[in-house]
């Protein structure tokens, strides 16, 4: 990953264009429902959770989505895929430039700003959700950057439909 610098030197424009990627990527497999991609972007032992802002203020785990593992991720989709019934939709995410935290031993933390817009079978569109993705991130054995932590937090705490689809 490089060292982070404090001038915006070559490590830091590099790590920034990275997390770019590594986000864009996770919303264009979500919105093009390539659902078996998501949980790739994870390490097997990862954290992802979909929780309100009032939850997460209040230091409450609890969550809409949660999952501990990739295989908790995998499960996830084949849920979407196999079990669960809801009405047909798509999501089209906006994802804000990550904000850089913290960078220690290899592990990042960062913040980006989202929006998710569905997109019903008739066609209408409503603004499902916004809020802020809280990562942790880190290189695997190849380097690439994967998730270690994923937590969802959501503005709202309403929503008027299932939650079938990640955001």
């Amino acid at each position: 990953m490089g060292a982070m610098t404090d001038r915006g030197t070559a490590p830091a424009a590099d790590l920034a264009a990275r997390l770019i990627q590594l986000n864009s990527e996770y919303a264009r497999a979500i919105d093009d429902a390539r659902f078996e991609a998501w949980p790739e972007m994870f390490f097997e032992d990862c954290l992802y959770m979909l929780t309100t802002a009032d939850n997460h203020a209040a230091g409450m785990p609890a969550g809409l989505m949660y999952a501990d593992s990739r295989g908790m991720l995998f499960d996830r989709i084949s849920a979407l895929r196999e079990a669960n019934i809801y009405e047909r939709q798509r999501y089209r995410h906006i994802v804000g430039l990550p904000a850089v935290l913290s960078a220690a031993d290899g592990r990042v933390r960062t913040e980006a700003s989202f929006l998710v817009v569905r997109i019903m079978r008739d066609g209408r569109m409503d603004v499902f959700a916004t809020g802020r993705y809280l990562d942790l991130v880190e290189a695997d054995a190849d380097g690439s950057l994967r998730f270690r932590e994923r937590v969802v937090v959501c503005d709202s705490n309403r929503f008027d439909t299932l939650v079938a689809i990640p955001l």
